[in-house]
């Protein structure tokens, strides 16, 4: 079986102020492209976000380029961590 391997879109950020909402992080990611779709990490107990979330970009090179543009990008007043998502093998996705 030949199998590509999968791109990776994604992208980790990190450092949200917790008052962050997925329509605002889709609109600030729209500057870079085509937003597919916007993850903010939730506590599962408490249901509080955690400060961090999950972009994916429609295209590879669309994600290359949010990052390139919005690392350390002063966001809410917080400077945002921006970068390409590690691809976690054997670790189903639920989003």
């Amino acid at each position: 079986m030949n199998r590509k391997p999968k791109i990776n879109k994604k992208i980790y950020v990190a450092n949200l102020p917790l008052e962050t909402s997925e329509p605002e992080l889709k609109t600030l990611f729209s500057s870079a492209g085509d937003v597919m779709s916007v993850k903010i990490v939730k506590d599962r107990q408490t249901s509080q976000p955690k400060g961090i979330a999950f972009v994916e970009m429609s295209t590879q090179w669309e994600a290359r380029r949010a990052v390139s543009m919005l690392n350390r990008k002063n966001f809410m007043g917080r400077d945002l961590l921006v970068k390409e998502a590690r691809v976690n093998r054997g670790f189903r996705e639920n989003w």
